[in-house]
């Protein structure tokens, strides 16, 4: 009956009252690459280079012109971040636009080569991921990824739709964050004190991840704009809270590890008061600090590392550019506050799980009332 609740509060989680974006998406297709012929472009735009174009011949294979051949011109400019290097059987991802506009049959329109098709790829290693997870955790490792898809879908078609219709983006990312911590530890743990624990130490933690971030924008006078994504969707939506995306993001990067620490904290309190029932709230409490310290470095380091991981160009460059200058750069700033940001959420963590893990665990006498 109880994990029957759980999955109504994941689809009403889902549904949150948020309209969707009322701009129509763009239409896209997939084709193959049929044939490739290089032309020489001399003196294009009065410069001194010349370029190379690629006349690409795609054959559709989707939509409403599957089975067609197109002829598309593919320039390369020699700059590896923006070319699309093509080769005979290439998948690739067709932009379509209509030659007419504001007409329901569109029949003459414009193709353009989007990108690759990289989803393939993806479908491996989610299918990888999946079975290992199902193999290894097994009916945890199954709830674990439903818990997955659950945080993902409220992203995408929760707190997206409420950023892009003006929802403060700080607003949107805490709900999330406090549906997707509720939805993952009930579903992985059970409906008991000890998960309960768990989630109330996460959500006081992110929030006080979230009240660290609004300031630190305030003190490092961080825009908000760290790398291209942003800059692209400021030309589409310069009427959105860049800052509050960035304060948003600060809170879903920390919101995992976060998690983690709450759960480890709480599952080790527990173990230890159904060890020695007549252990004392203060005994309880010293001892999830205890485990505490340990976790503290390691999940730290983790953050740290993923921040890094994610910014080594960032790293590379800093051996070509006085450091002074490096690390004032609003794009390094702003990688360096997210990384102790989510740092500070997890110590906070610690002792916030550990307080609330002893009163609850020792006070109800452990009882456990799943529903199932």
């Amino acid at each position: 009956m109880r994990k029957f609740l759980i999955i109504i509060f994941m689809f009403l989680g889902l549904t949150i009252p948020a309209l969707a974006n009322g701009n129509q998406v763009l239409p896209a297709e997939k084709g193959v690459v049929e044939n490739i012929e290089y032309i020489d472009i001399d003196n294009v735009q009065g410069g001194d280079q010349n370029q190379v174009k690629q006349d690409v011949t795609v054959k559709i294979l989707t939509g409403k012109f599957k089975g067609e051949t197109v002829e598309i011109d593919n320039m390369l400019t020699g700059n590896p971040a923006y070319d699309i290097m093509l080769s005979k059987g290439d998948r690739v991802i067709l932009h379509l636009e209509p030659k007419v506009e504001f007409i329901e049959d569109i029949t003459d329109v414009d193709f353009f080569i989007s990108d690759i098709e990289r989803v393939n790829a993806i479908y491996i290693f989610t299918g990888i991921f999946f079975l290992m997870l199902i193999l290894i955790g097994r009916k945890k490792g199954i709830l674990s990824f439903v818990s997955i898809v659950a945080t993902v879908a409220l992203i995408f078609f929760a707190m997206t739709p409420m950023i892009l219709n003006e929802v403060s983006p700080i607003l949107a990312s805490l709900i999330v964050c406090i549906l997707s911590t509720i939805i993952t530890i009930y579903l992985v743990g059970g409906f008991n004190y000890k998960s309960t624990s768990a989630i109330l130490g996460s959500i006081l933690s992110v929030g006080f991840a979230a009240i660290l971030s609004i300031i630190s924008i305030k003190l490092a006078t961080l825009t908000g704009f760290a790398g291209e994504e942003p800059m692209f969707l400021y030309t589409a939506r310069p009427d959105l809270d860049f800052t509050g995306i960035l304060s948003a993001s600060m809170m879903l990067a920390a919101l995992g590890a976060v998690m983690d620490t709450g759960v480890s904290i709480a599952s080790t309190i527990n173990e230890i008061y159904l060890t020695d029932t007549n252990l004392t709230i203060k005994d309880l409490f010293k001892s999830g600090m205890n485990v505490g310290r340990d976790i503290i470095g390691t999940m730290s380091n983790t953050l740290i590392l993923v921040y890094l991981g994610s910014s080594l160009p960032l790293v590379l460059l800093s051996n070509n550019i006085d450091l002074n200058k490096f690390f004032n750069l609003n794009q390094v700033a702003t990688e360096i506050t997210s990384a102790l940001i989510g740092s500070i959420a997890i110590l906070a963590c610690v002792p916030i799980t550990a307080i609330i893990s002893a009163y609850l665990i020792k006070t109800k006498h452990a009882e456990d009332f799943d529903l199932q």
